[in-house]
């Protein structure tokens, strides 16, 4: 992925299991977020801060979605214990993860494995890549995204 090119296409079920695409944020700036599994420290974290400046995001004609190879049940208990403002989809068979290059080779204590990789993207109104964070640290990430959104918009 690189930026300026358009960002792949996608639709995949929101925690009702309405499908949702990215054509859904057309004439709007979108912060597409890939996340490993709901309710683990860093997943929650992030989603928390997201839901915490949605207001801002939103002033700024920007919406927040966050994907992860989680059930829409697991997304809808996530979104229910913490709270959570933002819309979360699932990608189960990690197509869209894999569409956007975030699926890859991981290692955990000696393990190797396939998995998501951390990534932030940060999509324009007519539907180009204008921004890419990969791999995220979560501490401090949702207040660089902002900052990066107040500066393109």
């Amino acid at each position: 992925m690189n930026i300026g090119q358009p960002a792949p296409r996608f639709t995949a079920p929101d925690r009702e299991g309405k499908q949702i695409g990215i054509d859904d944020f057309a004439d709007r700036w979108l912060v597409l977020y890939f996340y490993p599994k709901d309710n683990t420290p860093g997943c929650t974290t992030q989603a928390i801060e997201f839901t915490s400046n949605l207001a801002q995001f939103q002033d700024l004609n920007t919406q927040i979605v966050g994907i992860s190879p989680d059930s829409i049940a697991s997304h809808g208990k996530f979104i229910d214990k913490q709270k959570l403002g933002i819309t979360l989809l699932s990608d189960p068979e990690h197509q869209i993860a894999e569409d956007y290059g975030v699926w890859q080779l991981k290692k955990f204590m000696g393990k190797e494995y396939m998995g998501i990789v951390r990534s932030t993207f940060l999509i324009d109104p007519s539907g180009k890549i204008a921004y890419i964070w990969s791999p995220v640290k979560v501490k401090n990430h949702v207040d660089t995204v902002l900052a990066q959104v107040k500066i393109q918009s």
